[in-house]
């Protein structure tokens, strides 16, 4: 049995929502979630009543895998263990897709931080045989995101934008663009964010995040997930559909999760932009 195509209007699939989750499907009304993202890392040694949980779901629904702890640019060897792991489990509940942040969240022990790499030409292939390590593991491409971050790395050869292409090209893997750590670290770092978006590859990107984030001060973001999206994400996304094209799209909720009724305006506000500009495209034609 194949995986279900991933498109459209997609949500974080955390336990906090499965009561919700489990009436909408009991009652027989669509949620107007085209697709669920879950952390396997919360999920892959789990049994009884929440791995039944998770099959009522996945056997339903298209679901990506969003890791947290692989550690691409870590210097302490891959996690071959977590990884072969996440290989069965994806296998088990027909999952194509997985993803991992481009930074490093470990030192001989878990950082429990995303931090930055420094981006140098060195680091470029480096990180790519790691990530080329983990496809020939999974036996398939897997999709990196780009990460919010608050303190530049201290040694630096290239911009944002030119190390994450270079890492692409060379591990020749998929793209995770997310629209919100492009805004948080425009903020923090005082670069124009459409001139990010111009620059990211279109033809490797597979799906995109949206999130909301806490403003600390007027030149500082910290991005949580626990918050609403503001305006000037939704405009950023808007801008991306119009530049890169239409990719299915995540709404990350990590903390503060409200009831499911309070989460699926915003999964509604991402579908509609998508077919607004889908409908544009299709005049265009």
């Amino acid at each position: 049995m194949t995986s279900p195509r991933l498109s459209g209007a997609g949500l974080g699939f955390r336990r906090d929502l499965l009561p919700d989750l489990q009436a909408a499907l009991k009652s027989g009304l669509p949620t107007g979630i085209d697709f669920f993202e879950l952390a396997p890392e919360n999920w892959i040694d789990l049994g009884g009543r929440y791995a039944r949980d998770l099959r009522q779901f996945t056997e339903r629904y298209a679901f990506v895998c969003h890791g947290l702890s692989l550690s691409l640019g870590g210097l302490t060897p891959l996690d071959e263990v977590l990884l072969r792991k996440i290989k069965a489990f994806m296998a088990e509940h027909r999952i194509s897709l997985y993803t991992e942040h481009l930074s490093y969240c470990s030192d001989h022990g878990h950082l429990y931080d995303l931090l930055p790499i420094p981006p140098t030409a060195d680091a470029v292939k480096y990180v790519a045989a790691r990530i080329r390590r983990v496809q020939d593991i999974l036996e398939q491409k897997i999709a990196i995101e780009n990460a919010s971050y608050y303190v530049a790395a201290p040694i630096g050869e290239m911009d944002e934008p030119t190390f994450l292409n270079a890492v692409l090209q060379e591990a020749d893997c998929l793209l995770h663009l997310d629209v919100n750590n492009i805004y948080v670290n425009s903020v923090n770092f005082r670069f124009d964010p459409l001139e990010y978006l111009k620059r990211m590859p279109a033809e490797r990107i597979v799906y995109m995040h949206m999130a909301g984030h806490y403003q600390e001060a007027p030149d500082l973001i910290i991005d949580t997930h626990g918050a609403d999206v503001i305006d000037p994400v939704w405009q950023l996304l808007d801008a991306a559909y119009a530049m890169l094209g239409v990719h299915p799209t995540c709404l990350e909720r990590d903390f503060n999760i409200p009831p499911l009724c309070e989460l699926m305006p915003e999964v509604t506000r991402i579908a509609q932009i998508q077919s607004r500009h889908l409908k544009q495209s299709v005049r265009a034609a």
